[in-house]
């Protein structure tokens, strides 16, 4: 599912790509993995992954972000620690890149050392968010994002929910957006993202489900 040594998430702002990112950061820790885990999310990011810092580094996590000085600005500058996870290969990194073009030209400089990597683009789908709710959108945008980066994406991830309103019905219906970009872009669907009280009622999908925790809430829901 997440093989590649380092997975750089990116999608429209809201798709929570930001909660894929924490979750897989903790997957890859209790599997006994090195990781790191970069937040790259410069250009109106709604949630953060350095939010969860404490947690996400009590599990062993190492947090790198564009702005540690002021966890609450948005300093469009890239942490020098970024290239640790390029260079070092025993590291499991995690990049959580902006959710439009222009926060993903972040990352363009690096382009030339991120090719030479074991590495994905990953794009997270949700059928929720009004931009990328239909194929065709949802195809376009992934395509501004390789034309940026210069980068290639190769998995598509369904992360389709309306948050505490979540059922099995949304995530099937995020579930046929995704098989719907696959077919007209050929690029495979590498799971959908469900909370563990979901899963056997999803065991019936074509492709695997990756069991998230919701940890990126708004304040007045903690």
């Amino acid at each position: 599912m997440f093989s590649h040594r380092v997975s750089i998430l990116t999608g429209h702002y809201g798709t929570g790509k930001t909660e894929v990112s924490v979750n897989l950061a903790l997957a890859l820790a209790a599997e006994g993995e090195q990781v790191m885990l970069a937040d790259l999310d410069i250009v109106n990011p709604y949630f953060r992954s350095r939010e969860r810092r404490p947690l996400l580094e009590k599990a062993g996590v190492r947090v790198i972000s564009s702005s540690q000085a002021c966890s609450d600005a948005d300093v469009p500058a890239l942490p020098a620690e970024l290239l640790t996870i390029l260079e070092n290969r025993e590291i499991r990194g995690i990049l959580d890149i902006g959710g439009d073009p222009v926060g993903a030209r972040v990352l363009a400089r690096f382009q030339p050392k991120i090719v030479q990597e074991d590495y994905q683009l990953i794009f997270v789908l949700n059928a929720n968010r009004p931009e990328v709710r239909d194929a065709e959108s949802a195809a376009a945008y992934l395509r501004s994002i390789e034309a940026v980066t210069g980068l290639t994406c190769s998995g598509l991830v369904n992360n389709t929910h309306l948050c505490g309103e979540t059922t099995p019905a949304e995530i099937r219906k995020g579930a046929a957006l995704a098989q719907e970009v696959s077919r007209q872009t050929g690029i495979p669907i590498l799971c959908h993202t469900a909370e563990r009280r979901f899963l056997e009622s999803l065991s019936d999908l074509g492709e695997p489900v990756f069991p998230i925790a919701i940890n990126m809430k708004k304040p007045w829901e903690r």
